[in-house]
């Protein structure tokens, strides 16, 4: 029988931990609804949403969630349960509202999950186990990245991922980038002594040829984070000895 099926796939704020991106989540999602002679009728795509929050917090789950709802979707695939959701209980919630209306829930990793059934409460409890078991697995992950980070950050090295606005990072450490430090100054003054506002400072950076980091145009948002750093020194996640 071949179905329609609503792709879903996403990505959280702080990046994957294992480096799962859209990119190959799609070609997963797509291969596996060839493959089984399904075809996908639309992909929903989740990006910079982490995976504990509610289903009604993430508009392409709802909107996928919908797309069954209103019988223009069979049902739903997924890369796996993690990137349906992390938490167990919105993983739960979305199975729950998938069945409710009659959807099928895939995931490319295993295949269908099947509904509950109330003559056989293991395959619930099987389910559930196993997203107990991933979300402790995640948990600890993250206790280890952040032990890290806490053990760099009191040695006085940078602590984090991409260097903010101004800085490079380098062997650990965080050294000046002069021409990203002449954005911030410049980006100051325009604030402090023209009084501009995020657009209009982004405007005349633009009009400067002052760059972003990763070049392009400039965006309110990328202007406030980059002066929100008043402080001259690098940045790190705790302050270096002798310093409080």
């Amino acid at each position: 029988m071949r179905l329609r099926l609503a792709g879903y796939i996403r990505v959280s704020t702080g990046g994957q931990l294992d480096g799962f991106g859209l990119e190959d989540q799609e070609r997963i999602v797509r291969r596996w609804t060839r493959e089984h002679g399904h075809r996908l009728v639309k992909l929903f795509v989740e990006k910079a949403v982490p995976g504990t929050v509610a289903g009604d917090e993430r508009p392409e789950l709802a909107d996928a969630l919908l797309w069954i709802e209103e019988k223009k979707a069979d049902g739903i695939v997924a890369p796996n349960l993690d990137r349906l959701a992390r938490e167990l209980v919105v993983q739960e919630a979305a199975l729950a509202q998938c069945w409710k209306h009659g959807g099928r829930a895939f995931m490319a990793d295993q295949g269908e999950i099947l509904p509950d059934d109330p003559e056989d409460p293991m395959r619930t409890a099987m389910r559930q186990m196993m997203g107990v078991f991933a979300q402790l697995d995640r948990g600890m992950t993250v206790a280890k990245l952040r032990r890290g980070r806490r053990i760099k950050g009191e040695k006085g090295q940078y602590a984090y991922g991409a260097p903010p606005y101004g800085w490079a990072a380098h062997k650990k450490e965080l050294t000046e980038e002069e021409q990203e430090q002449i954005g911030r100054a410049r980006g100051r003054q325009l604030r402090d002594e023209d009084g501009l506002s995020y657009r209009e400072i982004c405007a005349a950076l633009d009009a400067e040829g002052i760059r972003p980091k990763h070049g392009g145009r400039w965006h309110p948002e990328t202007v406030r984070r980059m002066l929100a750093n008043e402080d001259d020194r690098p940045p790190t996640l705790y302050p270096r000895p002798g310093r409080s």
